[in-house]
């Protein structure tokens, strides 16, 4: 979870990264790292949860089909 008061730090860093220390510098790539790990890790799952959403959709549209054609 990204913490806010990391957020702000990260972002006055990212302004004014030119004068920032090596330590500065090495606190943003990590922030930045844990964060797209995170977010790749979300996306994965909503992918997966997408595509069950599909399937389920696909199998109750052909039971509907199958229901209501014309005999």
């Amino acid at each position: 979870m990204v913490n806010q008061d990391d957020s702000n730090k990260v972002l006055g860093i990212v302004k004014d990264y030119k004068t920032k220390s090596n330590k500065d510098l090495i606190f943003v790539m990590d922030f930045l790292q844990k964060d797209f790990e995170v977010t790749k890790d979300s996306l994965l799952k909503l992918t997966h949860h997408l595509d069950k959403i599909e399937n389920i959709y696909n199998t109750i549209l052909k039971e509907y089909e199958n229901r209501t054609k014309k005999k």
